[in-house]
């Protein structure tokens, strides 16, 4: 993955995080959301940089052995480069050094792209939360992956 880093986010990433939200959420949160969850003691949360430009970010909430997934976006003209795979083993590396046993995270039915990389990484389908996302009341796939230590 030649030219992209993966850090924490910072304060300093948030202008960047919210441009990105915008493109890639039709319900985007809030700038006052990811402010909390940078304070927010249980929540981990990096970006991806390609040549000092922000081009993804993903975060997970610590919930006692779980680590769930909360959000992951990434520029469009980043997808299909390996970008949303770096960000999720970042996640769920970090997942594993804070003794994490399993991971969580809901995605839209019509996301195939990121259903098949979640698969990949070792998710798997465990239900569907339907009406699940706001504004289009997408249906949301439940995955999980067990084994994490």
């Amino acid at each position: 993955m030649a030219g992209y880093q993966v850090e924490p986010m910072l304060e300093s990433h948030m202008a960047a995080v919210m441009e990105l939200e915008r493109i890639c959420n039709p319900a985007p949160w809030s700038e006052s959301s990811f402010q909390a969850e940078l304070s927010n003691h249980q929540a981990t949360y990096l970006v991806a940089t390609h040549n000092t430009t922000l081009v993804g970010f993903a975060g997970y909430w610590s919930i006692i052995d779980e680590a769930h997934v909360t959000n992951i976006a990434v520029h469009p003209n980043h997808r299909r480069n390996g970008v949303g795979r770096l960000l999720m083993e970042r996640i769920l590396e970090a997942a594993k050094t804070t003794d994490h046993t399993c991971s969580t995270l809901e995605v839209r039915a019509g996301n195939v792209a990121a259903i098949t990389l979640y698969e990949k990484l070792g998710f798997v389908r465990c239900g569907l939360r339907k009406g699940y996302y706001p504004k289009d009341k997408e249906d949301a796939v439940v995955m999980w992956l067990y084994g994490l230590t």
